[in-house]
């Protein structure tokens, strides 16, 4: 990895073990480096599956099999390589895929449908079937390994690993939930923007496992952005092994629903927050609330406005208090606003109100908050009670090196 982000965690955090995951990892040198790069998940007989996959177009052959393999709602492995994202790869891409999963499904002696797949990297070069083989070989032979080598082997330009966790109590048991999460670049919100997973050791029903993780995501994977680009790979998968003991849920009124599904979301927004923190070049954190849209829907749009602005990410690099920016990107959303009823905020500093700069505007403490790390800025419409809040990173000269050379 490279320099770790100013915007790093301090460490990678204690994940507790979740009965029925088993965490290998492996080298199958996809790319010319000398690292592990293909993570390899183990999954109890039974562990139940959700997933959110990207709407790019031109996703991979990963992504098509993986929205299919889902509606089965059963998960007995996940393989995961970095270097390479096999999409725009054609029937080859698609060949490689399901070598995969039919050498992990005779292991396991499984369905192959059971094994997910996920790549990510490169785009347009095929995965080669031969150190496929071998890297999955290697993989399924390993000794299984902490969650934080499972969280570095799927990174890209990822400057630090990636996890978070969890618990609730459902019925009389304590479960736990963790997760981990590679993204850095090419995020912006069309479904979750990086590869995600995320573990839980309850008795969960597919379906409710669905609708859990798909109103998880609007708050949390899908309301981040660095720099407004939709992955081909973008993958979410949420497995449920069962072996904490509970009684199933199969509904939001079974006792404990409520807890788990609270845990599952903390996970998740904190997974994609570290996302936008590890943004490729960034120096600060940024957050964008947006209040007085017409709806919770029209809000969204406009924060993620701002918060797509490369304008506005870059005055907010070079700590230049230019609310006019924020100004451009609420008109140019598309969505009802009024010039005239307008207010800006960074921080909890006004700077301007009712569509006029505020009487008496001191820049001193906007130029003081921008100083920091972690920034507001908000917008109020007043015009309805529709509300939304994104979160983003600067633009920095950093950015622009990194994706020059990422192929190099």
């Amino acid at each position: 990895m490279t320099t770790r982000s100013p915007l790093a965690p301090a460490a990678f955090p204690t994940l507790p073990d979740i009965a029925g995951v088993t965490l290998r990892i492996a080298r199958a040198q996809y790319k010319n480096w000398d690292r592990c790069d293909l993570t390899y998940v183990e999954l109890a007989p039974g562990t139940t599956v959700a997933g959110v996959f990207t709407r790019n177009i031109c996703c991979s052959s990963e992504v098509e099999l993986g929205r299919e393999q889902v509606k089965g709602g059963i998960g007995r492995a996940l393989i995961v390589n970095a270097g390479n994202s096999n999409a725009f790869t054609g029937y080859r891409g698609r060949e490689a895929v399901e070598q995969i999963m039919a050498q992990v499904a005779d292991h396991l002696s499984c369905d192959a449908n059971e094994v997910f797949v996920s790549s990510t990297g490169v785009i347009g070069v095929p995965l080669p079937k031969d150190k496929a083989r071998a890297g999955v070989e290697a993989a399924l032979t390993a000794q299984p390994c902490s969650w934080e080598a499972a969280a570095e082997t799927i990174c890209t330009t990822d400057t630090f690993a990636k996890g978070s966790t969890a618990s609730a109590i459902v019925g009389d048991k304590t479960v736990h939930v963790a997760g981990i999460v590679k993204g850095s670049g090419m995020i912006a919100p069309d479904m979750a923007t990086m590869l995600g997973y995320i573990f839980t050791d309850a008795a969960v029903a597919p379906t409710l496992l669905q609708e859990m993780l798909s109103e998880a995501t609007g708050a949390t994977f899908n309301s981040i952005t660095v720099d407004s680009d939709t992955s081909t790979s973008d993958t979410v998968l949420l497995f449920a092994t069962g072996q904490a003991g509970n009684a199933p849920l199969f509904t939001r009124d079974d006792p404990g629903a409520d807890a788990l599904d609270a845990a599952i979301r903390q996970v998740a927004l904190d997974l994609a927050q570290q996302v936008v923190r590890d943004g490729e070049g960034a120096s600060k954190f940024i957050e964008v609330q947006v209040s007085g849209a017409i709806s919770d829907d029209s809000a969204k749009r406009v924060a993620l406005a701002i918060a797509n602005s490369p304008l506005v990410k870059t005055a907010i690099a070079g700590e230049d208090a230019n609310w006019g920016r924020v100004v451009m990107a609420v008109g140019k959303a598309g969505e009802p606003a009024d010039r005239d009823k307008l207010a800006i905020r960074f921080g909890d500093h006004w700077v301007a109100k009712d569509g006029l700069p505020v009487e008496g505007y001191d820049e001193a403490p906007v130029a003081a908050h921008l100083t920091g790390q972690n920034i507001r800025i908000g917008a109020d419409l007043r015009l309805g009670e529709g509300r939304a809040t994104v979160w983003t990173c600067d633009l920095t000269h950093g950015y622009i090196s990194i994706n020059a050379d990422y192929r190099s």
